[in-house]
């Protein structure tokens, strides 16, 4: 009786909140778009593989969408986006907050992806330079890289040429440089605790970047929690690979030198050190470990799925141009056009996360003849 209750008064607060919206849309000369049904707006209409490629020959690259009950201006193609977001760079900074991410981080952590304010600031700022001075994006980093592709290699030549998907190798690939950067080691592609957690970390974000599940969780979190579904298991793995960030973290305490940091966590602990007597400083454990969660979920599986889709495409020109007697260094680039340009394509091509990651207006903004309200919902795609 009681959930039929809830039910009831979600369904009448989703139409009014509905309501509210049309009439907001006559103050604004919003952009175009379908017209939307009360509680679940165009979600019915919005392909989970590519959301607006069905409607935007209608509405154009610039349209009005309801995810649910939120009101969104979408974003489509190379033209809009970079407009947007390159162009009038500093009105679309905003992030939007979405309750899945936040439940997952507890609230704190650097939250690239979806801060905004001080805390963005000081994680974002300090997750760069600590990173980059372990070799991320540079020559340093190479070494662990060459590394870990012989270990990949190794690896493969055990299935002595018969076939086998190579999602799980890849993605141990993947995660041993994060680790590496982050945990200041590396884990056996035989581990089983590795292997589990990279199989958890795979489901989070399959879930998470899904359209139906993750938008259900964002749009009705608090039904969502009361209900029965996968949103219960997948924060449950969520907890399990929080769990052994905590170990790490706890395992860098017990061993740390402040005179000699071996990697992130480590940078990490020594500022807590230095600020812990400054109130307003976000270098506090709760937050290292939501930011050791992040870095290890968010670069693990999109990483690898880009690697996946790429591979049979480059293997011809690889072989042409290095062989398979010595393994791919930097200079090599300037041979491999075509690899590299694959590998640039895929990350155009890939839609790794349809509605991609939403920004919102930090005011009132004016985009090509329309009016974006502030705190509005501006999902991006580059279909």
């Amino acid at each position: 009786m009681e959930l039929s209750t809830s039910l009831i008064l979600v369904a009448l607060t989703a139409v009014l909140l509905w309501l509210l919206n049309l009439r907001n849309n006559r103050k604004h000369r919003l952009p175009p778009g379908p017209p939307a049904l009360p509680l679940i707006g165009n979600l019915l209409q919005l392909d989970k593989h590519a959301p607006f490629r069905t409607i935007v020959e209608t509405y154009g690259p610039v349209m009005t969408i309801y995810t649910g009950w939120q009101r969104t201006v979408a974003l489509v193609g190379y033209d809009a986006v970079k407009e947007a977001l390159v162009d009038q760079a500093d009105d679309f900074v905003g992030r939007a907050p979405l309750p899945f991410i936040h439940r997952a981080t507890r609230g704190y952590g650097e939250s690239k992806l979806l801060s905004n304010g001080e805390r963005w600031r000081q994680l974002r700022r300090f997750a760069l330079t600590t990173l980059r001075d372990f070799g991320m994006g540079r020559k340093g980093m190479e070494q662990w890289i060459q590394e870990e592709s012989g270990h990949l290699i190794d690896h493969i030549n055990k299935f002595k040429g018969k076939p086998f998907d190579p999602t799980f190798v890849l993605s141990c690939t993947v995660s041993n440089v994060i680790c590496c950067l982050v945990y200041g080691e590396r884990f056996d592609y035989d581990d089983k605790q590795f292997s589990d957690l990279l199989e958890m970390t795979s489901a989070i974000l399959v879930y998470s970047s899904a359209v139906s599940s993750s938008q259900l969780y964002n749009l009705f979190p608090w039904l969502m929690e009361r209900l029965p579904g996968r949103q219960h298991t997948v924060f449950g793995y969520i907890e399990d690979v929080r769990k052994f960030a905590i170990k790490k973290i706890q395992e860098h305490k017990d061993t740390l030198d402040p005179n000699s940091p071996r990697d992130f966590i480590d940078c990490f602990l020594i500022r807590m050190d230095q600020e812990k007597n400054n109130p307003t400083s976000e270098f506090h454990y709760e937050n290292l470990v939501a930011t050791v969660l992040n870095l290890f979920l968010a670069g693990t599986e999109t990483t690898s799925s880009t690697i996946r889709y790429a591979l049979k495409k480059m293997q011809e020109e690889i072989d042409t141009v290095i062989g398979r007697e010595r393994c791919a260094c930097m200079e090599d680039k300037k041979s491999l056009p075509f690899t590299d340009a694959v590998i640039h394509e895929v990350q155009r091509f890939m839609d790794l996360t349809p509605f991609s990651l939403p920004h919102y207006s930090l005011k009132d903004i004016s985009f090509r003849g329309y009016t974006i309200p502030k705190v509005l919902y501006a999902p991006t795609s580059l279909e």
